[in-house]
């Protein structure tokens, strides 16, 4: 079960990913995301107000453990000014797919901040996400992360 659902959503993510990085000139990033969750994060610039991320994460410890989340974004460039490079306000809606002991889905509301520098095809992000799991199991989480990213070709006015 969990090998299908490990398979099912990274099949998912590439496939959407590829399809959307084609249709928004490659504005897409990949990199690290630390804390809640820790893993691969990914995202895609549709324009420059609107994006799509993702996480993929990993445990091996004795509790073999699966994550994946990915949101549909809204940026604010009117909110803070910076002398260089970005600082963004970011909020959105997303789901989240997790594999434990048992098989959980829920949706999360992700806010942060992202700073994307003017010298480099990089970002760097914090952002907190309360998660509402609602299959095989009900429970509220508060999550947080730190992450960065590498942009390929990218974009933003």
């Amino acid at each position: 079960m969990k090998r299908r659902i490990l398979v099912v959503g990274l099949g998912w993510l590439l496939t959407n990913l590829l399809v959307l990085s084609l249709a928004a000139r490659n504005n897409f990033g990949l990199g690290a995301i630390i804390g809640e969750p820790s893993g691969i994060s990914a995202k895609l610039w549709l324009d420059n107000k609107q994006a799509i991320d993702g996480a993929l994460s990993f445990s091996f410890g004795e509790h073999s453990e699966f994550s994946f989340h990915s949101d549909y974004l809204w940026h604010r460039s009117d909110q803070f000014e910076v002398e260089q490079g970005k600082l963004l306000l970011y909020y959105g809606l997303g789901a989240r797919i997790k594999s434990a002991d048992n098989f959980r889905l829920g949706i999360r509301a992700p806010a942060g901040l992202n700073y994307i520098f003017a010298t480099a095809p990089l970002d760097i992000f914090l952002e907190i996400a309360p998660v509402l799991d609602l299959i095989n199991k009900t429970e509220f989480r508060l999550t947080g992360a730190l992450g960065a990213r590498y942009f390929f070709f990218l974009y933003i006015k």
